[in-house]
């Protein structure tokens, strides 16, 4: 249970509506308006809207360094297009006001706790769960994102103290109370399937109990699918278990934030910071990487992704990660992200199931209900539903098409090495290697806005191969072919909490606190 949470930062229950990174420290925190409310329901839905606003943050300014900044391009979506990011993640070589916000001590974890603190007193009040079952199910989706990115972090003493400087807990400690937590609040909605939220106190699934069932039982499958490799047997029971208790299988039920109706969505305002009039985006442009592939296999999901090149005959042109050199004049003409101001934050869809589902079958010889082929057919056909966009048939059955070479127009940041051979046509008499590439390389193109999810099954899978960033500033640290495998900690981790990052550091991370030390569940 959570104790004294209350005294932990209470000045994070608000966050910002509006912020940007060249003025990081000044944060004008508003609170949530969800409306038609009781007095309780009200409470109750500012106190939800903020746990959710931890998943992906609803503070632009946070969301443009943990999504636009950080998991974009190291999941090789995104390139960051502003010359005055010379110390970035996609350079390696990120300065500590950057690396530190997932694990800044008034942002995140201290804006979670202290609402989970909140709610966990209105289920005490109330005697209904339903709330606290919910958001503990979003508290994973969260504190999986922050594991993901530093490996071992203050997990289980958060809240037991006004304290923050708690000790670390490893990451598969961690993984292991994940599981738990997500199976016990899926039993608890399952006892309360007649207990809805008001529908304006939840803007994900509308108070409705089963549909949040359908998301814990999907977040199990891909926290066993991440451990796949280094404990199998957990994984298998996990995933087994996830499964027979229902995902996410239909489009309806995707688990997305629908939030920006008064307030733009942040990735629409992060994207466009600084673009001086440009159609394309400012401080951030799609990379070369998602739509070499893409162009590669002519996806028509393209038009929806992407903002077109300003390069004369081609369409859409992506910017290579890492630039060694950026001019703004022409930086601009590469092509944007498209992502609309009112658009919903995506958290996991029917179609990243689907393929977690495929590679179980295929890889690890999980019961996941149906045949790797399906399962990998279906990621694909629903991803295609997801996005509005015709032609899966015909693109299922691409078995000839593969990546197109990258050509930078500019030829300031070239890259003359190949991507990759892999096709789109399921194969079912390929070597287990090529499904996994296989498999992986449709899921990330499925994934796209979801950078901190393709980063971490690139580090944990080594696919898709993506093109190797063109400055690396991490002084050989980290190797340009396989990318930083997580973020080290925070100086003020050292300083406000030194015994127990220490510990963590020595103990339980298993190598230095730098960039190229792999968390415990990658495979490369």
């Amino acid at each position: 249970m959570l104790k004294n949470i209350n005294k932990i930062a209470l000045a994070a229950l608000a966050l910002a509506a509006t912020a940007c990174t060249a003025d990081y420290e000044n944060i004008n925190s508003n609170p949530y308006e969800p409306g038609d409310l009781t007095a309780d329901d009200y409470a109750l839905g500012s106190q939800l809207n903020n746990v959710a606003s931890c998943v992906m943050s609803s503070d632009v300014n946070t969301l443009q360094f943990t999504d636009a900044l950080l998991g974009g391009p190291l999941g090789g979506y995104f390139s960051d297009a502003n010359a005055g990011f010379a110390e970035s993640f996609a350079r390696y070589n990120p300065k500590n006001d950057w690396s530190r916000v997932f694990l800044k001590s008034d942002r995140i974890i201290p804006t979670l706790y202290a609402n989970l603190g909140q709610i966990e007193n209105v289920s005490a009040s109330t005697g209904n769960p339903v709330p606290l079952a919910i958001a503990n199910i979003i508290k994973v989706a969260a504190m999986s994102r922050i594991t993901d990115c530093y490996g071992p972090i203050p997990y289980s003493a958060i809240g037991t103290s006004s304290d923050l400087a708690v000790p670390y807990d490893s990451q598969e400690d961690i993984y292991d109370s994940f599981f738990a937590e997500l199976t016990e609040a899926a039993d608890i909605l399952a006892d309360n399937l007649g207990n809805p939220l008001s529908a304006n106190c939840d803007y994900v699934y509308y108070g409705e109990p089963s549909k949040w069932i359908l998301l814990a039982n999907s977040l199990k499958l891909r926290l066993a699918m991440r451990i796949s490799f280094v404990a199998p047997e957990k994984s298998r029971k996990m995933a087994e278990e996830a499964v027979a208790g229902g995902v996410i299988e239909n489009n309806a039920d995707n688990a997305t934030w629908k939030y920006f109706t008064s307030i733009t969505n942040p990735l629409y305002t992060a994207v466009n910071y600084n673009n001086s009039g440009s159609t394309t985006g400012g401080d951030t442009h799609a990379a070369a990487d998602i739509i070499c592939y893409m162009n590669g296999y002519n996806d028509p999901r393209r038009a929806v992704y992407f903002l077109p090149s300003n390069f004369s005959g081609t369409e859409y042109v992506g910017l290579r990660r890492g630039w060694e050199t950026f001019d703004r004049e022409w930086g601009f003409n590469f092509s944007g992200v498209n992502v609309g101001p009112s658009d919903p934050l995506i958290w996991m869809t029917a179609s990243e199931v689907a393929f977690l589902r495929a590679e179980g079958v295929a890889i690890h010889h999980y019961d996941m209900g149906g045949s790797a082929e399906e399962f990998y057919n279906a990621g694909i056909r629903l991803s295609f539903e997801q996005w509005g966009v015709s032609g899966a048939e015909s693109y299922l059955a691409d078995e000839a098409s593969r990546p197109q070479a990258y050509i930078d127009p500019t030829g300031l940041n070239p890259y003359n090495g190949a991507i990759s051979n892999i096709t789109v046509k399921w194969e079912e008499g390929a070597t287990a290697e090529r499904k996994l590439e296989r498999i992986i390389t449709q899921k990330w193109i499925a994934l796209f806005y979801n950078g901190n999810e393709a980063w971490a099954e690139y580090r944990r899978t080594g696919y898709p191969h993506l093109i190797p960033v063109a400055y690396n500033g991490s002084g050989g640290i980290v190797d340009s072919n396989i990318g930083p495998q997580r973020m080290a900690y925070p100086q003020e981790e050292y300083t406000n909490n030194s015994v127990n990052v220490t510990e963590a550091v020595n103990t339980l991370l298993k190598g230095p606190d730098n960039m190229a030390t792999k968390v415990w569940w990658a495979r490369y």
